[in-house]
């Protein structure tokens, strides 16, 4: 890509989160900023519960353009940004935050990251009518809404806890049924995609229990969990010949609006960033 000419003005952003010693994003933003020419940096920083506010309240003292948020605070973040985007709104949580006119402004990328990496790792996957998802945590809530803007036209949403699968579901409409996990095996019958949105197959988390016996022939599977690269679930699909997309593409695809609103360019995703992220990973054991 060609290299923008550097800025005068250094620029810097950061991820926010308790814990966040174990985030990437730094090595894609830093990537990026070098491959435009840019003088800036992109940091990780450690803000407990409690002291979101505060930290917002300094950000602008301290240099930075904006930030990205994770658990816990992705929540909090919406409540207290003046300005935020309808699919911030739509998901109720924010993770990625910026100035414009010296005002908090909130957007969230989770949604757009999903929809993009599908599109580059699984081409054609929105030909799907039927998805089956597994979980129903704020990623579960990104991932319906991209579905369905893709035009998939039925998703059984499954999760341990049936109550918490409902009110998911109703938030969406009729496109979305609610039903405990022990179903997820029936319902596989008749999906076209399966999409793991827990952390359950993540390294140090329990695995996840599920047998694929009952997926039918061809349909696509899709995990967020990216460590492992490869998960339980990603191994035992291609093992029945299932195509597999992995969690690190929605990773690096969520963060491309942060860099344009923090640093002024548009990014690319491309195999070299991604080769570097997957080594990260292989040597954390993942």
């Amino acid at each position: 890509m060609d290299q923008i000419v550097s800025e005068t003005e250094f620029k810097r952003a950061c991820v926010i989160g308790s814990p966040i010693a174990h985030s990437r994003s730094p090595l894609i933003h830093n990537y990026w900023l070098k491959q435009h020419g840019i003088a800036g940096s992109y940091d990780k920083i450690e803000v407990k519960p409690g002291e979101l506010s505060a930290f917002f309240a300094s950000m602008a003292t301290l240099g930075f353009a904006g930030c990205n948020v994770t658990v816990p605070h992705k929540e909090e973040a919406l409540r207290l940004a003046k300005h935020r985007t309808a699919r911030a709104d739509e998901f109720g949580a924010a993770n990625t935050i910026w100035f414009e006119d010296g005002e908090l402004c909130a957007d969230n990328t989770d949604s757009h990251g999903y929809e993009m990496s599908l599109d580059q790792d699984a081409p054609g996957w929105d030909s799907a009518e039927r998805a089956l998802v597994l979980g129903a945590g704020g990623a579960s809530r990104a991932i319906i809404a991209a579905l369905l803007r893709r035009g998939v036209e039925r998703i059984d949403l499954v999760n341990r806890s049936v109550e918490r699968a409902e009110e998911l579901a109703r938030l969406f409409g009729k496109s979305v049924r609610a039903f405990g996990f022990e179903r997820a095996p029936a319902l596989m019958k008749d999906a076209d995609l399966l999409v793991n949105t827990t952390a359950l197959g993540m390294l140090g988390k329990e695995p996840l229990d599920l047998s694929l016996d009952t997926l039918k022939e061809g349909a696509l599977v899709s995990d967020i969990v990216y460590v492992p690269l490869e998960t339980g679930l990603l191994k035992q699909a291609k093992a029945r010949s299932h195509r597999v997309a992995g969690g690190l593409g929605m990773l690096l695809h969520q963060a491309v609006p942060g860099f344009v609103y923090w640093f002024g360019a548009a990014p690319e995703v491309t195999p070299a960033l991604r080769a570097i992220l997957e080594d990260d990973v292989r040597k954390a054991g993942g």
